[in-house]
């Protein structure tokens, strides 16, 4: 009997290969599409992604979606309500939770020691893979997938809302990943094998959010080059 399951989507080119990988080998049943939105804006966190085009994606892909709401944006509150989500699916007999993550340790700790609390597993079918041959496999099942978000430290604004392609890729600077897997650039994944249809969206204008960074002595948003100063985001709208 198949493991039940259910899959942590962030809407993006990793969740839908690992997703893709995952449906195609059939060793576990996934019951639902779990993404974490934030409570007052109603975008996916991290990629800013309207809900609205999130619940497009689960309709093409023909899985249930589950939404977990944050407000306050603190690792206590994400802790403590995706707790309570677990230990639900646990009652209906889901044993492990997966995830798109490729290589990031300290990331994988963290989500299996919260998993060790509610006593669930984490399967992670893309850990250790090379990032460029995932990125081109990517490309090679006919995936399709744009820049919704990037981390100003790596890459200029002219980056996002961008189709990615192989050249895309190829033109990406040296010291980012081509699968962006440390946050450089964040994606919205909208067509390809995983799809029944595509997900029609529209660019909309390019906002541009600063962080805050704290220094030695104070807080402060950093001006300099070589940091990330905030993340440009791209608007998608629903077509």
């Amino acid at each position: 009997m198949k493991q039940k399951a259910i899959f942590c989507w962030s809407g993006g080119k990793d969740s839908a290969l690992a997703l893709y990988k995952v449906l195609k080998e059939n060793n576990y049943e996934v019951v639902a599409l779990l993404t974490t939105l934030n409570a007052q804006f109603k975008r996916v966190s991290m990629h800013g992604v309207r809900e609205e085009l999130l619940d497009k994606q689960a309709q093409a892909i023909g899985l249930p979606l589950v939404k977990m709401y944050v407000s306050e944006g603190t690792n206590a509150e994400y802790e403590k309500n995706m707790e309570t989500l677990l230990l639900q699916y646990k009652a209906e007999g889901v044993t492990t939770v997966i995830f798109g993550d490729i290589f990031l340790e300290d990331l994988r700790t963290y989500r299996e020691n919260n998993l060790a609390k509610v006593a669930m597993d984490a399967a992670f079918p893309l850990w250790k893979k090379d990032t460029r041959q995932l990125i081109n496999e990517f490309f090679d099942l006919g995936f399709k997938t744009i820049t919704c978000c990037i981390n100003d430290g790596y890459l200029a604004e002219s980056h996002v809302g961008q189709l990615i392609s192989k050249t895309f890729v190829n033109e990406l600077p040296a010291n980012v990943d081509p699968c962006g897997e440390n946050g450089e650039f964040h994606t919205f994944c909208f067509d390809g094998p995983l799809f029944k249809q595509p997900v029609n969206f529209k660019i909309g204008e390019h906002v541009y959010r600063p962080i805050e960074i704290r220094t030695t002595n104070e807080v402060a948003v950093c001006e300099g080059n070589n940091v990330t100063r905030g993340f440009w985001f791209c608007e998608l709208l629903p077509a």
